[in-house]
């Protein structure tokens, strides 16, 4: 199988002087629980920043007013929950007629490892098989192990695993995702028909066929949260009518770009997610000068 390689960023296409919040795409975000409902907040403000039109917040009712003060920009719905504060299985076709009204689903973050949140993101991402969904911590718990679930799916899912959740993923052990990360993701996504982006040092991102390598990016990103705002941006870029590849690769950059100049303005050691989510528009104002 010969691979592609992409070396260019993907852009995405210049703003139209009479554009609209619906020119821009609808984000439809699912995450947080009881003690992570700041998870729901990073995703959301980061797909706000990442220029989706409209973002809406699906959390369960025990954090919903803690994720509403988290950022005025998005709306928030508060859904059936289990005594844990953890989503209820039962709410899933809930949360499916929400995802139905988006042009882009985000799922996983502080949902939790409660048996019950398996089954709950399995029967969302199965109820929404012409939805671009990405999916990642949590919510690559919950499918785990992958081994082309979904295939009915129009819209190929885009997963966003650190090597531990990929070794989880593949059942590999993560000494050997380390050392073989590159033909590990490109059989991977190959096979199972997504796309993905797997983080690290020099993230790639692979779809089977082509190849993006990352270049930005510090190790100050080390920190809890970090992979919660890639999700949001990531599904803001879907929304706005890129490819899940490209969406992918771009949003790998942007984030890592965010990183940098966060870095730049903080130092490493200090940094945090809500850092990287605030230097997103800075990142973004570089790619568009170049545009």
């Amino acid at each position: 199988m010969q691979i592609v390689p992409v070396c260019e960023v993907p852009r995405l296409p210049r703003r139209e002087f009479d554009g609209h919040k619906g020119s821009y795409g609808t984000v439809q975000v699912i995450a947080g629980s009881c003690g992570m409902a700041g998870a729901a907040v990073l995703v959301g403000s980061a797909a706000l920043r990442a220029g989706a039109g409209l973002v809406r917040v699906a959390c369960p009712a025990a954090v919903q007013n803690v994720v509403a003060v988290g950022n005025p920009c998005y709306t928030t719905a508060g859904i059936r929950q289990h005594a844990d504060g953890t989503f209820s299985e039962g709410s899933a076709q809930e949360v499916v007629e929400f995802g139905k009204r988006a042009d882009a689903v985000a799922i996983g973050p502080g949902l939790g490892q409660r048996a019950g949140v398996a089954e709950f993101v399995r029967a969302v991402v199965t109820g929404l098989p012409q939805v671009p969904v990405v999916i990642d911590a949590d919510g690559l718990n919950a499918i785990a192990p992958f081994d082309g679930e979904f295939k009915h799916r129009s819209e190929p899912l885009i997963l966003t695993p650190h090597p531990g959740e990929f070794a989880r993923l593949t059942g590999f052990e993560i000494d050997e995702v380390v050392e073989r990360r590159v033909p590990l993701a490109v059989e991977f996504a190959a096979r199972t028909g997504v796309v993905l982006l797997l983080k690290g040092s020099n993230t790639i991102v692979t779809d089977g066929k082509q190849l993006y390598r990352n270049s930005t990016g510090n190790p100050g990103m080390a920190s809890g949260g970090c992979g919660d705002a890639l999700t949001g941006v990531i599904a803001a870029l879907v929304a706005q009518g890129l490819g899940e590849f490209d969406a992918a690769a771009l949003g790998a950059w942007v984030h890592g770009r965010a990183g940098d100049l966060a870095a730049a303005a903080l130092g490493q050691t200090a940094l945090t997610a809500t850092d990287v989510v605030a230097h997103l528009p800075a990142a973004f104002r570089e790619l568009e000068a170049n545009w």
